[in-house]
């Protein structure tokens, strides 16, 4: 199956996405069950298996939780023990990803992201995977945690904040024209990466966060029960984990979860530049990704950095 441009998916298009998103899950179920790591569905997919026994009818992605403490073993064991059809993709000192939490891609299928057509990176169909912090206990603290979140999110996303109104916006923006290269960046996200993250998960913890997330969702905190466990139900015909506390989650973050949205919102859409579930993402390099237009437009764009930060600084 083979999709070019964004827009709409047919359900046969979409099932193709699924059923290779199922082969990722089965593959990372087993490799966490194997050294122990605590995982379980978030977001839509926990919808999902709650409300439809499987994937929400019109999602074609997998995002699971993990407790911070699991988040980091993963990184230390999938490069090292993982089949290599499936990649772990996580921002570092050497690779950027654009994104705030780590993947799973699959090598041997296509899924071009819009933003992040211009990063030579593992470009598979993924499954994803979002940390789970402790929230301290004081209200400063838990504010403090909140601002290196952000400033985590800024710097590794390279985008100024636009939840915050004009003037955070503004204000981000400068701090990224103050830092203009990749290297720059790394040191100040890695270093609020670890400020807002030093808040263990243990059995004093009251409440647990999810940090790698748009505002909205790092404002919450959830009680730390309802992610004590996982309890295992049906997913797609098989047996599959969602927090032993799902209806508070769920509750707290999306409301009446169980009711479906209006029908106009119930509808497969996507972002990707291309799809293609049976050819690798390597084949589309030079054309659909890291072309040599986009190159040398981003190559001009770093070279007018001082005239756009004193644009900046008049718009003040």
């Amino acid at each position: 199956m083979r999709v070019e441009g964004e827009g709409v998916l047919t359900q046969e298009e979409l099932r193709a996405i699924q059923e290779k998103s199922l082969e990722i899950l089965i593959y990372f179920k087993d490799f966490c069950q194997k050294h122990g790591l605590l995982f379980y569905f978030c977001g839509g997919c926990c919808i999902g298996a709650i409300r439809h026994k499987g994937f929400v009818p019109w999602d074609d992605d997998i995002d699971v939780f993990m407790p911070r403490k699991d988040y980091e073993r993963l990184a230390e064991l999938w490069p090292r023990e993982a089949d290599p059809r499936f990649v772990y993709c996580r921002s570092g000192k050497e690779q950027y990803f654009r994104s705030l939490l780590t993947a799973i891609s699959d090598e041997t299928t296509t899924f071009i992201k819009e933003r992040q057509k211009d990063l030579d990176i593992p470009h598979g169909i993924r499954l994803e995977v979002l940390p789970l912090d402790g929230c301290p206990e004081s209200r400063f603290a838990r504010k403090m945690q909140i601002i290196w979140a952000l400033l985590y999110s800024m710097f590794n996303n390279n985008e100024a904040p636009t939840s915050k109104g004009k003037g955070a916006y503004v204000v981000g923006r400068i701090l990224l024209k103050l830092t203009p290269t990749q290297k720059m960046r790394y040191r100040v996200w890695r270093f609020a990466e670890k400020r807002m993250s030093r808040y263990p998960i243990t059995e004093n913890t009251r409440h647990i966060t999810e940090l790698c997330a748009r505002y909205q969702y790092m404002v919450n905190e959830y009680p730390a029960e309802a992610f004590a466990s996982a309890k295992w139900v049906e997913f797609e015909g098989m047996e599959m984990p969602i927090p032993v506390g799902y209806d508070t989650y769920l509750r707290m973050a999306f409301g009446e979860y169980m009711e479906l949205p209006p029908p106009e919102e119930q509808v497969p859409k996507h972002e990707a530049v291309l799809i293609d579930t049976q050819h690798s993402y390597h084949e589309a390099k030079g054309k659909y990704y890291c072309g040599e237009k986009k190159l040398k437009k981003d190559a001009l764009r770093n070279a007018s950095f001082f005239a756009a930060f004193l644009l900046e600084l008049r718009a003040i």
